[in-house]
């Protein structure tokens, strides 16, 4: 009978710690759009990570004055 002394408090405190987290959620648009990915997914158009990641290098390169790095090709170089 003494454990309930803990227990329900400590239940208390787990449903509310649940609810803050689903708060937090909510107000963080986590379910703003629950089909988008869905539909993403099945986009005939696949993307080009590559292409996105050397687009970002380039502009933060040119954003900083610096010289852009020289793209790497398939093989390396041998001496």
């Amino acid at each position: 009978m003494d454990i309930l002394y803990l227990l329900i408090p400590l239940s208390a405190l787990l449903v509310l710690a649940i609810l803050g987290v689903f708060a937090w959620a909510v107000q963080g648009g986590q379910f703003d759009d629950l089909d988008g990915e869905g539909r993403r997914i099945l986009d005939a158009a696949p993307l080009d990570i590559h292409q996105g990641a050397s687009d970002r290098r380039l502009d933060a390169h040119q954003t900083s004055g610096e010289a852009a790095p020289e793209q790497s090709s398939a093989e390396p170089q041998r001496p």
